[in-house]
């Protein structure tokens, strides 16, 4: 993708976050001060409970009313308001960006996630994966559009292999927002279980084409791997065709139930379709969006 359309994709999903956005009020925060409820108790204006003094309590918090009436100190509680924790992972294999359209929708999902947790005051950290080679992108190179040359340029070994995200040094009690394709062969459920450690909540987008999906094929064709850029020749019959959209299908519903075991949210997003339109249809039914507010 050049620049002017990283800067349309980034159009569009600034327009899609202006009515749409991660469930973050769904979910019991702790850490900083921030807009969301949390677990704890602080120092907002949303009155929670009474209890009694104790010493070392800051004083503005008496009940002066009660002491007035009872003669002894109780505490004012005040519901906490935290900072939400994003992880944002971005699956940087080149089966993301062969395709110009699920490369478009690739990038507006990815500056949706990250605008759209910016604009709810989340603490983001945006990492890439390609293989077994991982970095950590500064959330300013959003705004330069840097940060897919910087994702696409990892050295990895072999990047047709399923993401180590074993690497990440992901936060604890954050939602962990996985952005990938999953067309790797790997088993879900360690990905699953390194997504979810430290009390981590999973959220999964999957840009998906049509034409994975449901393919026309029929004849002969030349097929590429775009992970290590060799050319397949094929001749597709029609049981081969089954044969592949079976194994398709199967694919994914393993990664649906997985992540149904897991409590992830999971949507499959199509690149053909309007995005916030498909946000709408497949995101918030699956609990991976909620509306803005």
């Amino acid at each position: 993708m050049n620049l002017a359309s990283l800067q349309q994709a980034h159009s569009r999903a600034l327009a899609a976050a202006s009515r749409l956005r991660l469930p973050l009020r769904s979910k019991v925060w702790r850490g900083q001060a921030g807009e969301f409820s949390g677990g704890g108790t602080g120092s907002s204006m949303d009155f929670q409970d009474h209890r009694a003094y104790s010493p070392g309590d800051d004083p503005r918090h008496i009940n002066w009313q009660a002491y007035a009436r009872t003669g002894s100190y109780t505490m004012k509680l005040f519901r906490e308001e935290v900072r939400p924790v994003v992880d944002l992972i971005l699956d940087a294999s080149e089966s993301m960006f062969f395709d110009e359209r699920k490369s478009a929708r690739t990038a507006e999902l990815f500056y949706f996630i990250a605008e759209s947790s910016q604009a709810a005051g989340a603490a983001l950290s945006i990492h890439a994966v390609r293989g077994d080679a991982t970095i950590t992108l500064d959330p300013a190179t959003l705004r330069s559009h840097q940060w897919l040359g910087t994702a696409r340029s990892l050295p990895a070994t072999d990047s047709a292999k399923a993401p180590d995200l074993s690497r990440l040094q992901l936060r604890a009690n954050a939602i962990r927002v996985f952005l990938s394709d999953l067309l790797f062969t790997a088993d879900p459920d360690p990905l699953l279980r390194q997504l979810g450690q430290r009390h981590g909540s999973i959220v999964i987008f999957s840009p998906f084409l049509e034409s994975e999906a449901r393919p026309a094929w029929s004849g002969n064709y030349e097929f590429i791997d775009p992970e290590r850029n060799t050319h397949h020749p094929h001749r597709i019959e029609p049981a081969t065709l089954r044969r592949y959209e079976e194994a398709y299908a199967n694919h994914f519903t393993l990664w649906k139930q997985n992540s149904r075991r897991h409590q992830a949210a999971f949507a499959r997003i199509p690149a053909e379709e309007d995005l916030t339109a498909a946000l709408f249809r497949e995101a918030v039914p699956a609990g991976a969006l909620e509306a803005a507010r």
